[in-house]
């Protein structure tokens, strides 16, 4: 069955495994969320729950969603951060019930989403990874693209053609990531691997489809 849950990415270290053999792991801080609300098949055509993660003030939220979280008991501190879990059944959950790191094993393979770092405007040998032109011997034109169009026919630049422009800052998700530890106490689990956005960001931990 499928599962997910929100966290919190707290940067990346390093542990050692039955073996001795070092393994880099990314530190998430998953939970607590709560069940903010849960669709059903029959009602709502599909099955998923809503949960909440983080706080905020709730003056600095809208009346609709101090609203949306009042069945949660979360009208006066509003969560951060509010997604839904596409379920492939209906959960055995209530609105109030509070998710945390035991919703995942060690063991367990995941899908990680976040929203990668932003890096502004830049050009394509940063942003697409061309070579550029040669330093010497009257190059000029070392960091850029080179041509990109034609002359007679079509006579314009096609669609899609790599330029400079906005890089990152989008939501990236990497798949098939394996879940090293559990740890309860903290509320943490280590996956195996990097996973997108900065210290700190919110990223969505859930099964991975392809296993």
């Amino acid at each position: 069955m499928k599962k997910g849950i929100l966290g919190k990415k707290l940067g990346m270290t390093q542990i050692y495994d039955e073996t001795g053999t070092r393994v880099p792991v990314t530190v998430i801080e998953v939970g607590p969320c709560r069940v903010l609300a849960v669709r059903m098949l029959a009602k709502d055509g599909y099955s998923a729950i809503q949960l909440g993660f983080g706080s905020r003030k709730a003056k600095n939220t809208t009346k609709a969603v101090r609203g949306q979280v009042r069945a949660g008991g979360l009208e006066d501190t509003p969560p951060a951060v509010i997604r839904e879990v596409r379920l492939d059944n209906d959960a055995d959950l209530k609105v109030g019930d509070v998710l945390k790191a035991d919703v995942f094993q060690k063991g367990d393979n995941v899908d990680v989403t976040g929203v990668t770092k932003g890096r502004g405007f830049q050009g394509v040998v940063r942003r697409w990874r061309f070579a550029g032109g040669r330093a010497s011997h009257g190059g000029g034109w070392v960091r850029r693209g080179g041509s990109i169009g034609m002359k007679v026919h079509p006579g314009r630049t096609l669609p899609g053609q790599r330029m400079g422009g906005h890089m990152g800052n989008t939501n990236r998700t990497v798949q098939n990531l394996h879940i090293v530890d559990v740890r309860l106490a903290d509320d943490v689990i280590l996956v195996y691997g990097a996973v997108p956005g900065p210290t700190g960001g919110t990223v969505m931990v859930r099964s991975a489809v392809k296993k």
